[in-house]
């Protein structure tokens, strides 16, 4: 399968990367098809031949999420971007919505304030019953 990916080019610490078509299966710093233009991360600038990367998506080739992220940014393609970082399993589980089985605070004073229709009947606590003191032995 082929896929548009970044193949990264430069100096250390002046990373630059050149969008090219090849097979997904390849290394990266292998051989590719086609050289479709770059990108500069520094400067936020990149320039690429849009026919042929529409050529490429058209025959069934895939953008790897980064790539298509910059392409629509760019405007070089329609579509949403993609989320390319996974939500980690701690910030899935915080996420779930969880049914709330507590009282809101407002809502208890509100019912305690409000008068009733039904007559106020207080059930009494039974009284404590003393225990005689046992003997010491």
């Amino acid at each position: 399968m082929l896929a548009l990916r970044l193949k990264r080019i430069g100096k250390k610490h002046q990373a630059a990367f050149r969008v090219v078509v090849g097979e997904r299966r390849s290394k990266l710093k292998g051989d590719y098809t086609e050289d479709l233009g770059w990108y500069n991360p520094h400067s936020k600038k990149m320039e690429v031949k849009a026919d042929r990367v529409k050529y490429w998506i058209g025959v069934g080739a895939k953008a790897s999420d980064t790539v298509h992220n910059l392409l629509v940014a760019h405007k070089v393609i329609d579509g949403k971007k993609i989320p390319s970082h996974k939500q980690s399993k701690k910030d899935a589980t915080t996420t779930e919505e969880k049914p709330v089985t507590a009282p809101v605070v407002g809502e208890a004073k509100a019912k305690e304030e409000a008068p009733s229709a039904e007559p106020a009947t207080e059930v009494a606590a039974p009284a404590e019953v003393e225990k005689p003191a046992e003997q010491a032995a």
